[in-house]
């Protein structure tokens, strides 16, 4: 048997096989990313779905030169195998390795930088647009983009404009009908109808002015490849619809395409994911989904909403025990924060449940409709501070910075498990404004958390240890690594240890109580150090001329790239040993 894999490093060497061996290219490409993804983990299925048409894309089109974007970058894998990177592959996702998504300064093959969802038409189109106007008119524009990317707003932007441009664009639905999660709403009903052929009529793509053809198997890498080059001679914008099955190749990964979006390790012979020892601690995203159960359980206007992350964020529970107040509403953040806006002014309680760095995607909805007519919309923001191995499109380091400065909002970051219950119970009786509630991806500090509700007071910080000489603020789950830094520390009785878990409004009291007793104070976040927590409480002591010696610690100002969290927290400064040592300095 040939091995033609191994003697591809560029898209050119590619080009010089025979299509007739394509198909064993793509045998070895899928066994390649399972034996890799197998031990060093990441994003499985996505990949393994779309190996046919990345060789395809690769054969047919001229890249670099012609100009290739995959939709959020989960399903690149191949891609990178393929242009130059599979001697580092193993390096995916690890400090100093490759990025799990595609990334500009990484290769001239990666086009566009990705990570989010449903951006890559907008961006295909811009440089289609491009080039027209550099009279390059040749060059080809590709974009590759799932059936749960596609039903986002911005998509339909993409499409809206492309379709009365004659601009050089190839738009490659990749339909498997999920993304991270199964696929929701009426456009994936359509498209469900046009494979079965029931929807000949009435072709939405069509209907925009782009020429649409398939849906065709995007696993017969001939009929694929015949297609796309079929398409390269006609101009202006172009669609093609292509049937694919995430997980393709590895058959648990077919059967299980939740599980196998990013199973972790498993074995590579059998597929088998190999257990880890269980933890003794709870997600705080099940710390969540748990507790918005048991309280819709007592107040009949709880209702839950998501964007395409029922599973990532455990409101799968709420969809799976009271389906009628659960709503995923696909990858539309903006339509979740107004959607939640709209049930509050008819008295529900929405708890809006979006990732950190998602929010960011709906940021005048949180101004515009609810803050602004001070609806009590409670935000959970998940995956809060640094994430890890997703790297800088992921990490959660923004939302405090751009959450503070809005008005009407109240901000609270639980230290553990048990204040998130709490804050949640709290949320849900009768606030009269909105809250954001952040919390981090992973597990918590906290084995019997399931403890009876307790209100908290809005505003109130807390004293976690009384000390002599230093005071150290923290907010959110940081606490523990201050925590245990201050009993490192060679002076532990000499420093004061304070949960300023309101960022909005602050603890004033409290404030001016501790700037009226220590001369040094730092303030200890995993956000920006830029516009966070720490600048709250410069601002504060500034307005109230106060003189102390203040030291920010944080997210510097800087993107943080890819890595365990572990090992970005000690690259920052943020790890126990090194906020033990820093405290010294003060002491």
């Amino acid at each position: 048997m040939s091995h033609f894999l191994k003697h591809i490093n560029s898209p050119k060497e590619l080009r010089l096989l025979d299509q007739k061996e394509l198909p064993q290219l793509a045998q070895e490409l899928r066994d390649f990313i399972i034996n890799i993804v197998a031990t060093k983990e990441g994003h499985l299925g996505a990949s393994l779905g779309v190996v046919e048409l990345t060789i395809a894309l690769h054969y047919v089109f001229n890249t670099p030169e012609d100009q290739l974007i995959w939709d959020v970058g989960h399903q690149a894998y191949g891609h990178k195998i393929l242009t130059g990177r599979k001697e580092l592959f193993h390096t995916n996702r690890q400090v100093g390795g490759l990025s799990g998504f595609p990334k500009r300064d990484e290769s001239v093959y990666d086009a566009f930088g990705v990570g989010h969802a449903s951006t890559s038409i907008s961006a295909a189109l811009g440089m289609a647009i491009a080039s027209k106007l550099k009279g390059d008119l040749e060059k080809q524009h590709i974009a590759v983009i799932g059936d749960a990317s596609i039903a986002g707003g911005m998509a339909f932007e993409g499409l809206n404009h492309a379709g009365v441009t004659n601009a050089n664009l190839l738009v490659i639905l990749n339909d498997n009908a999920i993304g991270i999660d199964p696929s929701v709403g009426a456009l994936k009903q359509y498209l469900t109808n046009v494979k079965k052929g029931i929807q000949r009529k009435n072709n939405i793509i069509k209907a925009l002015n782009i020429d649409y053809s398939g849906p065709i198997d995007g696993h017969d890498i001939n009929k694929v490849i015949s297609e796309l080059k079929r398409l390269k001679t006609i101009k202006g914008p172009k669609f093609l619809h292509i049937i694919t099955t995430k997980g393709k190749g590895l058959k648990q990964a077919e059967e299980d395409q939740v599980k196998y979006h990013a199973p972790g390790k498993f074995d590579a012979s059998t597929g088998d994911i190999i257990s880890k020892t269980p933890s003794e601690f709870t997600k705080y995203q099940d710390v969540f989904g748990y507790t918005i159960v048991e309280l819709a359980k007592q107040n009949k206007n709880i209702v839950g909403i998501t964007p395409a992350m029922p599973t990532g964020s455990s409101l799968k529970y709420m969809m799976d025990d009271m389906p009628d107040r659960a709503f995923d509403v696909g990858i539309a953040e903006q339509h979740a924060v107004t959607l939640a806006a709209g049930m509050a002014t008819q008295g529900l309680i929405p708890f809006c449940n979006i990732y950190s760095t998602f929010l960011q995607r709906a940021y005048d909805q949180i101004i515009h409709d609810v803050a602004l007519q001070k609806l009590p919309v409670i935000f959970c923001l998940d995956r809060a501070g640094l994430v890890g191995e997703d790297g800088a499109t992921h990490h959660g380091v923004f939302d405090l910075s751009y959450l503070r400065c809005i008005p009407n909002l109240i901000i609270f970051s639980p230290r553990n498990e048990v204040e998130l219950r709490n804050i949640m119970y709290t949320a849900q009786l009768g606030l009269q404004q909105p809250m954001a509630i952040r919390y981090p991806r992973g597990t918590g500090v906290t084995v019997d958390w399931k403890q009876p509700f307790s209100k908290i007071e809005i505003g109130k910080g807390v004293q976690l240890k009384k000390g002599r000489k230093l005071a150290v603020l923290s907010t959110g789950t940081i606490a523990k690594n201050v925590s245990d830094a201050i009993e490192k520390s060679e002076h532990p009785d000499s420093i004061a240890h304070y949960d300023m878990r309101f960022i909005k409004p602050l603890d004033e009291v409290l404030l001016h109580t501790i700037l009226k007793t220590f001369e040094t104070v730092i303030t200890i976040e995993d956000n920006s150090i830029k516009g966070g927590f720490g600048s709250a409480v410069l601002e504060f002591a500034a307005a109230n001329n106060y003189k102390n010696n203040i030291k920010l610690l944080g997210i510097p100002d800087v993107f943080i790239e890819h890595g365990s969290v572990t090992e970005l927290q000690k690259s920052i400064g943020l790890d126990v040993e090194s906020l033990a040592k820093y405290f010294e300095l003060f002491l």
